[in-house]
């Protein structure tokens, strides 16, 4: 069985007490999740049903729970922590949040881009940023890049979210890692001068934009839009049917590619328990079960994924270490600041 202990406010992350008790159990593991997706219960009854250890889940925004494993300090009973995107990984990584770990089975399981240089975290399933399009305007052939969002043909077409958002700032700091400071700052003014509105909303707001004619561009992360083409709301299926589909860079370094991924906690009551865990996260059964649960890639190649991704065939992805985009956080937000993108 699994025990849960929700975060609903960032009130109720500072005046809580402790989850669990501080013990060192043979049978248990202590998970801090950031990832609320219902289909991950999936992945940690599992995980008990294979080793008899039960999973006691606490959930909350990454903030929170970093917050609260530095409140809780060397009585923190946090074993493990798991959010989505490097760049909230490394934010927990700079607040020491986590431990090194060697595992010869994440090593063997894992391409070497999805996990931390020295162990701190790995990355269990890939979500990549896709470029949606309006059909009935664009040509499919024009957009083969990000870089190609700059042209100034594209001039108010461009939807997009805020700066705020990790997911770009984690998009501009692959940028950055490839075409310098001042190349990511070119583009990023580029796509600032082609934005079709004010930053507003979240990636889906941006597919709904593309569908409603406000926008004939815009950048999401796949699976935001494979849940309205799988909605059993027929709204939803239509918005998606408007749109198209673009996997950008596919002739150069491939796609953008961010990850949901976990550490073991520096002082982890239950430290073997908590490998166990990271380690079934990596097996064929709890990949298939991520790849199902939010339509994600799984990080495992070969492992099982949803139709609608088998059906994009072999994606080229960029393979840059996953660890550099939080490397870069602080200077794309530096960028963001200085091109006016809000």
């Amino acid at each position: 069985m699994i025990h849960r202990n929700r975060l609903v406010t960032p009130l109720a992350a500072i005046l809580a007490g402790s989850a669990f008790a501080t013990t060192v159990a043979a049978d248990e593991v202590n998970l801090y999740s950031a990832r609320h997706y219902d289909s991950d219960e999936k992945l940690y009854q599992a995980f008990t049903e294979q080793t008899g250890i039960k999973v006691n889940l606490l959930e909350g925004d990454s903030d929170q729970l970093i917050e609260r494993i530095q409140r809780e300090g060397v009585a923190s009973p946090a074993d493990v922590m798991i959010t989505v995107d490097a760049g909230r990984l490394w934010r927990a990584e700079q607040e020491g949040v986590f431990q090194n770990i060697e595992s010869d089975v994440l090593n063997e399981r894992l391409p070497e881009a999805m996990r931390h240089p020295e162990g701190k975290w790995f990355g269990f399933s890939q979500r990549v940023r896709a470029i949606f399009y309006n059909p009935e305007n664009v040509d499919p052939n024009e957009i083969t890049s990000y870089e190609d969002l700059t042209d100034p043909r594209w001039e108010g077409e461009v939807c997009i979210r805020s700066s705020n958002n990790i997911y770009n700032q984690s998009l501009l700091a692959s940028m950055i890692e490839h075409h310098g400071e001042e190349g990511a700052e070119e583009w990023a003014q580029g796509i600032v001068n082609n934005m079709a509105r004010d930053p507003e909303g979240g990636d889906t707001d941006q597919i709904r934009a593309v569908a409603a004619g406000e926008c004939d561009l815009a950048v999401a992360n796949h699976y935001y839009y494979v849940r309205l083409l799988e909605s059993e709301d027929d709204a939803d299926r239509e918005t998606a049917e408007k749109v198209g589909i673009l996997f950008p860079n596919q002739d150069g370094r491939g796609i953008h590619v961010n990850v949901g991924g976990a550490g073991v906690v520096e002082g982890a009551p239950n430290r073997e328990n908590a490998i166990l865990l990271l380690e079934f996260l990596a097996s064929e059964e709890a990949q298939e079960l991520f790849a199902a649960g939010n339509y994600e890639f799984p990080a495992v190649e070969g492992a099982k994924m949803s139709e609608t991704l088998e059906s994009w065939g072999e994606l080229k992805k960029d393979e840059i270490n996953i660890s550099i985009l939080g490397e870069n956080n602080p200077e794309a937000i530096r960028i963001f600041d200085r091109v006016g993108w809000r």
